[in-house]
């Protein structure tokens, strides 16, 4: 059997953030270009550098960054507090709190102070909720990354057996709602695993399509995949390696061993991280057409 087709998440992110410049320049000739704002509270050094990825995006396809630096060290009010004053600023329609946050702030109560219009995340108690009743105001990012994926390589979902591997709030859960809504890039019937799941390997190899989330480097290899299985890895995982920086990316998947019983794979990095980004922009743009009344057509 021949190689894996790769499927390539920087080309299909790229395709998505062209699509989205009319809709910016639309919104920005109305008087109402897009606004992100980011929130980092404390120093951690990964944090910063997706932060500082995110501003850079806005930059490059015309929506209007900001960023706030919170003291690691501050009181939880102080976070609030800049949660208020982004809630109330017009300007700025959709923004994020990038986790993790320092132990002494309650993450999931960060979440619910977010206006749940502005959540681009998708990660508030109200979004949450409407994405499991099928009527999602934003898809989080990562799921619906996914989606475009499979979308842009034809891939069918509709009657598919999908495993995902992973059941955390913020890929699993709501990619296997959203893969069991009655809509065309829906209609999977959906398995979740997870690190109770007794006999992976057999769960996997009765799948069309595998997704595996659930940030064990390489815990999914060639041996639990059956022929032509569409495998998409979430995961982005650092392990020791000869390298200059001492390190190398690797997914959840093997991908060397799952490339052979493939049909289609997607690599780490350039699969679904490109992804994860083009729609934070996305649920950007939307935020800012549905706060504005500002008609736009979305990709």
């Amino acid at each position: 059997m021949t190689d894996a087709e790769i499927i390539d998440g920087n080309a299909v992110a790229g395709e998505i953030r062209d699509g989205l410049s009319g809709a910016i320049e639309t919104l920005a000739d109305a008087g109402a270009r897009p606004g992100l704002a980011t929130v980092l509270m404390g120093d951690d050094p990964a944090s910063q550098t997706y932060v500082n990825m995110k501003q850079r995006d806005c930059e490059e396809v015309g929506i209007d960054g900001t960023h706030v630096d919170v003291d690691g060290d501050a009181p939880a009010e102080e976070l609030y507090e800049t949660l208020e004053e982004l809630n109330a600023d017009s300007d700025v329609h959709g923004y994020l709190v990038q986790n993790p946050v320092p132990d002494h702030i309650d993450y999931r109560e960060v979440i619910r102070r977010i206006d749940p219009a502005k959540d681009v995340d998708g990660f508030h108690p109200e979004n949450v909720g409407r994405l499991v009743a099928g009527d999602a105001r934003f898809r989080p990012c990562t799921p619906h990354g996914v989606q475009k994926l499979l979308e842009a390589y034809d891939i069918e979902t509709e009657g598919a057996d999908v495993t995902i591997v992973g059941r955390s709030q913020i890929v699993g859960k709501p990619l296997a709602n959203l893969l069991l809504q009655k809509a065309d890039d829906g209609n999977a019937t959906v398995t979740v695993c997870h690190s109770r799941t007794e006999e992976l390997a057999a769960k996997t190899r009765n799948a069309d399509i595998v997704v595996a989330a659930v940030g064990v480097p390489e815990l999914v290899d060639g041996s639990m995949l059956a022929p032509g299985t569409v495998v998409i890895d979430v995961g982005v995982n650092r392990v020791e390696a000869d390298t200059e920086k001492g390190y190398e990316l690797v997914g959840d998947v093997d991908f060397e061993s799952a490339r052979e019983v493939a049909s289609a794979i997607t690599p780490v990095p350039g699969g679904v991280g490109p992804m994860t980004r083009a729609m934070l922009l996305y649920n950007t743009v939307r935020a800012a057409s549905e706060q504005t009344g500002v008609d736009v057509a979305l990709p």
